[in-house]
């Protein structure tokens, strides 16, 4: 009895093991109190201007007619490449940012794919058209009229989902787009945009987490990420 009673620990010990190795680890990419785990776009630390931690928010200050007060896209340390991204942001009246995903640093910019933050009230870039709106994948893929989107200066969440060739895009608790990693519609998205002479937009790979400065005041808390097992449709 001793004997069979060890084995079904042991069984169980197994299970819970294989359980806590397949489960999704989630993390918290900022503890709303420093830039721990941040640094600049190709830089080695994080930057000494521009952005700062203020009252649980990861800030970038405004700069206008200035070099964003030399403080540059920011990047996190680690690189991911399936995940659930979750955020919270707010932006100034007329701002522009954005929150970049699979960005490498093998480019002259921070060429990526964006999800789009921006006040679509009042900044000329999102009259350009719904591709360059909030939540947008930026300049390719439109977001709908109807998304829930609250005013500059309130707080909206954002969500971005990477699992494997599959992308969505959240906003306030709703899917606003999906898309398929290099997949025909993407590619002819990308050859009617700006990125339309960028190598390597298309193909999916491993890279950084990038917010970034467009010299306007943005703000951003609550960011975590859930990584997603591994599929067939990951690359190293």
């Amino acid at each position: 009895m001793r004997r069979a009673f060890a084995g079904v620990i042991t069984v169980v010990l197994a299970c819970a093991t294989l359980a806590g190795q397949s489960a999704p680890r989630e993390r918290a990419l900022f503890d709303g109190k420093t830039t721990a785990g941040w640094r600049g776009f190709k830089k080695p630390a994080f930057p000494a201007h521009g952005w700062v931690v203020e009252q649980g928010w990861l800030k970038h200050l405004a700069a206008k007619g200035q070099d964003s007060q030399g403080g540059g896209d920011i990047i996190t340390i680690d690189t991911f490449d399936n995940f659930d991204l979750q955020f919270e942001w707010k932006i100034a009246p007329g701002g522009n940012s954005g929150v970049k995903y699979l960005v490498t640093e093998d480019r002259s910019g921070p060429i990526a794919h964006e999800y789009q933050v921006i006040d679509d009230e009042r900044h000329p870039d999102a009259k350009i058209g719904p591709h360059r709106t909030t939540a947008a994948l930026y300049d390719v893929i439109a977001a709908p009229a109807n998304k829930p989107i609250k005013p500059a200066g309130e707080i909206n969440s954002g969500r971005i989902v990477v699992n494997g060739m599959h992308v969505e895009h959240w906003l306030n608790g709703v899917k606003v787009i999906e898309y398929e990693l290099e997949s025909a519609a993407l590619k002819a998205g990308k050859a009617g945009c700006k990125f339309k002479d960028s190598p390597g937009w298309v193909p999916k790979l491993k890279g950084y987490i990038l917010l970034m400065d467009h010299c306007d005041e943005v703000s951003f808390r609550n960011i975590r990420l859930r990584e997603l097992p591994p599929t067939a449709g990951t690359r190293p």
